[in-house]
């Protein structure tokens, strides 16, 4: 009997290049003029925002957050607090918040009302997975990728202790039995 969960796909490779581009194609539409900085979330969202940023074909700047939630093993977050702070200024400027999953909204709601308070001259939030069910305070966000059910979801960025961040397709794991 294996110890490691099964792995079932939910969203191919290629649908989530399709999604990654549409995504791109509205960002695009709304930033080309405007040299906005995107904002990834780590660690999570390291590879969406890799493919997602290879799709603008404008000026942009990168930087990066971490913010702590859940620990190792833990399934609701405890206290919020930024780890990893922005080396980029945000005052007066546009920025797309990139974050590769939304869950209970808790951390997100956190790190938009903590930038906010920085006062860029926008402030949107790229999301590549939204898990809605799992919602405990509202999100909004501007630019949607796929929603997904309420499992856990790993691959494309998302991890399950540390594990299966690599795989290429957007995936869930099923408990071991």
């Amino acid at each position: 009997m294996s110890s490691e969960p099964e792995v079932k796909v939910l969203l191919s490779r290629q649908e989530i290049a399709a999604t990654v581009n549409k995504m791109a194609a509205d960002i695009s539409r709304d930033y080309r003029d405007r040299n906005p900085l995107l904002i990834g979330i780590l660690k999570g969202s390291f590879i969406f925002l890799s493919d997602l940023v290879r799709q603008l074909d404008f000026p942009l700047e990168i930087d990066f957050v971490a913010i702590s939630s859940y620990g190792r093993g833990r399934t609701t977050p405890g206290e919020l607090k930024v780890l990893h702070r922005l080396k980029s200024p945000i005052k007066g400027r546009h920025v797309v918040v990139v974050e590769d999953i939304v869950d209970t909204g808790l951390s997100l709601a956190f790190l938009m009302g903590y930038l906010g308070k920085r006062k860029p001259a926008s402030l949107k939030l790229c999301v590549f997975a939204d898990k809605p069910s799992r919602r405990r305070v509202p999100v909004t966000i501007d630019y949607p990728g796929v929603t997904v059910p309420d499992k856990f979801i790993v691959g494309y960025g998302l991890d399950w202790d540390e594990k299966y961040r690599n795989l290429p397709d957007l995936s869930y794991i099923e408990p071991i039995r």
